[in-house]
């Protein structure tokens, strides 16, 4: 028998849309500096981890040689209590980024005649839209956000052609921090073509604060093509746990079902998310405590005069321009990580509060403030 090297494998190529897809750039660690602790601010991650119930339910962690209920049951069902919504229409998946692909697989691609399905959405926003939709075999459609970090969702329904099949609306917008409002939100959803599927990203709809924010709950409950999408990575602290989910009615879960991925959620990140919605009143303080550090950070900026959107996720956004590099290694040798999106602006999660402080010292000895174009 024969040995193969690389070189056998030359014409081995993949589909050309992954040649042209960007690169997912997860938030890099920290670097350690001598005397000083180090602060990952760079993944939006939840610094005060899960609830200490959820910690239980880990450390009695059994049966992982057992497959899980892939249609998570136990999960579905304590939603329906918890938002009031029949269990059906919960589709389970691999965070909420799982969640969306089983949406895109069941409802954009591309069709028999070789024409694209159009996917629409705000740019900049969540950096895995492109990919996900590229991987679907769909086209994209990107409409530039608001000077202020917020979607244009007039210039986005202008947007909408026959070829869309799928809108992605996230609020709070992934880097940028703005939530959108329900009574605009509701009058896009009115405007677009009552065959296309608007999904709602909420991924951190719990540490928003706006009192005139959308919620994408009210909306599936009044417009069948209208999903949400939530998750358990952020508020509940489970990240590494994997477990999202999204809402529809009966029109859509029937084919999202079908796309589904079969045990998508594990055993135990199903059993550490019905324990975390069982203790929710602690996850409410702990994010609370994190949107008390938010306003102290976004006060803290706009003392010293730093133009930064409205932040309602757990993280903010310097739109930084081509200082964003020098800013970034800045706050490395500063032992803080923080997210760099090229020649456009930092995203900056909200942390410790020693992490944050530390992070509003380097801004007060920063000069180049970040602007709006």
């Amino acid at each position: 028998m024969t040995s193969m090297n690389a070189s056998d494998h030359a014409g081995v190529q993949p589909r050309h849309v992954v040649g042209r897809l960007p690169k997912y750039a997860a938030g890099k660690p920290p670097v350690a500096v001598p005397g000083l602790e180090s602060f990952k601010l760079s993944s939006n991650e939840n610094p005060l981890g899960p609830v200490p119930a959820v910690l239980e339910v880990l450390r009695g962690a059994a049966g992982v040689h057992r497959y899980p209920d892939t249609s998570c049951t136990l999960l579905r069902n304590a939603l329906s209590d918890f938002l009031d919504i029949p269990a059906d229409d919960i589709v389970t998946g691999a965070g909420s980024l799982g969640a969306l692909n089983q949406i895109l697989a069941a409802f954009s691609g591309q069709n028999d005649d070789g024409v694209q399905d159009e996917v629409l959405y705000a740019w900049r926003s969540f950096e895995a839209y492109p990919i996900c939709v590229g991987l679907a075999g769909a086209k994209s459609v990107q409409v530039p956000v608001q000077a202020d970090g917020r979607h244009d969702l007039p210039a986005m329904a202008a947007a909408v052609t026959e070829n869309t099949k799928v809108v992605l609306l996230c609020t709070p917008n992934n880097p940028t921090g703005p939530a959108l409002r329900a009574g605009e939100t509701e009058e896009f959803i009115r405007s677009v073509p009552s065959d296309v599927v608007i999904v709602i990203d909420e991924a951190y709809q719990e540490f928003v604060r706006a009192e005139d924010a959308v919620n994408g709950v009210e909306l599936y409950r009044k417009y069948p093509n209208v999903m949400v999408l939530r998750t358990f990575s952020k508020a509940h602290g489970l990240a590494g746990l994997r477990v999202g989910y999204s809402i529809s009615q009966p029109g859509i879960t029937q084919y999202l079902r079908a796309a589904a991925t079969p045990f998508a959620v594990s055993g135990i990140g199903e059993q550490a998310a019905v324990a975390s919605l069982e203790h929710y009143d602690q996850v409410v303080e702990r994010v609370q405590s994190l949107v008390d550090e938010r306003t102290r950070v976004m006060a803290g900026l706009a003392d010293l005069g730093w133009q930064v959107p409205d932040a309602q996720g757990n993280f903010l956004w310097l739109e930084l321009g081509h200082n964003t590099q020098e800013f970034a290694a800045l706050a490395e040798e500063h032992a803080l990580s923080v997210r760099a999106f090229g020649d456009e602006g930092v995203r900056v999660s909200i942390g410790e509060v020693a992490a944050n402080t530390r992070f509003l010292e380097i801004c007060a000895g920063y000069t180049k403030e970040p602007h709006r174009s």
